[in-house]
Parts: structure tokens; C-alpha cells; sequence
């Protein structure tokens, strides 16, 4: 309980209040009067918060979908994924048919978890991703025979020309801790490009061994890495 104290004036005690002439107590009160007549006229006179205009617009765009945690994530025949294709340059980039070669670094242990194929205007893509540790690197080259490491042999790729694919830096499953990719293999690439097929043999003394098989004749190709997941990526040219 609050409890007042009272202040005493020189007075007797008692408040004074000043006198307001009737002139003014009248019209003080035909004014609140009035404000409370225009307050019930105004539309929206209300205590609760305004709500958004449902015209309102935004000039930011609209949401697209993540490469990550879609559909568009899973191994497809005819398109690679969004996020594969955040690196793409005019056509034609530069490419050659001469080995391409990268180093990884010190601290990969990578290993392969998906194989994509895809088909764009003027090349098609190959998508190795990998899961683990480190960067990778590679040696992608043309070979006369796709040879299988470790057994020396020749193995079954649909193709006239083969493009041999070596990720260094690789592990095996148990030393990754990844789950190595276990989806269909060979991954076919249908009929419309440059790639057949893409076969993934598997780890052999810190490398991943892969080949794509090429239609018709060796064809220019260049091979670069993404991040985020980590990838390695062939696009081989069509200059048909």
C-alpha cells in the first residue's frame, strides 16, 4: 500500500486550486469535444498497430532456390546443378586438349560423394564433388586407353575419345569419414553432347581415378574447383 504524505502550507493545510473563469472551462470543453468528434470521423482511428499496405512492393528479387538442400541437388542427366553453374563463361572459353594439372593442399583428405553431367549451349559439364578436408588437386588428360590404376586394367567407357580425371589429395572412406558415392555408375549423359558417360573407379594411393568418355574426337576441355560444396569441374567444349 502506497502511503501519501500530506504537505502542509502556511495556509491551514488546504490546496489552493486557481480559479478558471466559466469562459474558458466552456471552452476547453467544446474543444475536447470536438477533437473527440474528429477522432471518430478519421478512418483508421484505431489502438491497434497499422497494418502493411497490401500494395506495398520491394525492389529486391525474388527468392530463387538454393543449390543446397533441393532437388536440384541430386544427379541429374540433363542439367547440372545451379551451383555448378555459378562459374559459367562465354562460349567459347578458352580450352585446350593439352593435361590439365593442379596441386591440392597439404592437409586434403577428400572423397568423392556425387558425379553430375550436365548439358549447356556450347559444352558439357562434369561435376565430381567431394566431402572431407583440404582442397583438391588433379590431372585431367586425353589417354589412348581408359586403364583402371592399381589392376592395369582396361576399362569398359562408352566414347571415341577418353578424358582421364586424377583427384589428388583423396582418401579412403575411413580416413575421410565420408561416405563415398554410391549412386549409379557409369553416370550416362545422354545423347545430345560432347559426353557420354562419366566412370568413377575409386581410390588408389591418394587419388581418385575417373574417365569421361567423349564423343567423335578429343575435345577442348578446361578444369577448374569450386567451394562450398567442394567440387572439381571438367567442361568439355562442343565445337561441332
Amino acid at each position: 500500500m502506497t502511503t501519501r504524505r500530506a504537505v502542509r502550507r502556511g495556509d491551514g493545510g488546504r490546496r489552493r486550486h486557481p480559479v478558471v473563469p466559466a469562459a474558458r472551462r466552456v471552452g476547453a470543453a467544446s474543444a475536447a469535444v470536438l477533437a473527440l468528434a474528429l477522432a471518430a470521423c478519421t478512418p483508421g482511428g484505431s489502438d491497434d498497430p497499422p497494418s502493411p499496405s497490401g500494395s506495398a512492393t520491394s525492389d529486391a528479387p525474388d527468392p530463387t532456390p538454393s543449390d543446397s538442400g533441393t532437388a536440384d541437388e541430386s544427379p541429374t542427366d540433363d542439367a547440372s546443378t545451379p551451383s555448378d553453374d555459378a562459374t559459367e563463361a562465354p562460349v567459347p572459353f578458352p580450352a585446350n586438349t593439352e593435361p590439365d594439372t593442379a596441386d591440392p593442399s597439404a592437409d586434403a583428405a577428400l572423397t568423392v560423394t556425387d558425379v553430375r553431367v550436365g548439358h549447356h549451349d556450347g559444352f558439357d559439364r562434369v561435376v565430381l564433388e567431394l566431402g572431407g578436408t583440404g582442397t583438391p588437386g588433379w590431372r585431367v588428360e586425353y589417354v589412348d586407353q581408359p586403364i583402371g590404376d592399381g589392376k592395369g586394367d582396361v576399362v569398359a567407357v562408352d566414347g571415341d575419345a577418353y578424358l582421364q580425371v586424377m583427384i589428388s589429395g583423396s582418401g579412403y572412406p575411413m580416413d575421410t569419414g565420408v561416405e563415398e558415392y554410391a549412386g549409379p555408375n557409369p553416370v550416362r549423359a545422354g545423347d545430345d553432347g560432347e559426353v557420354e558417360e562419366v566412370r568413377l573407379l575409386g581410390v588408389f594411393e591418394g587419388y581418385t581415378q575417373a574417365f569421361v568418355g567423349v564423343d567423335d574426337e578429343r575435345r577442348p576441355f578446361r578444369v577448374f574447383a569450386l567451394e562450398d560444396p567442394t567440387r572439381v569441374v571438367v567442361d568439355v567444349r562442343d565445337d561441332g
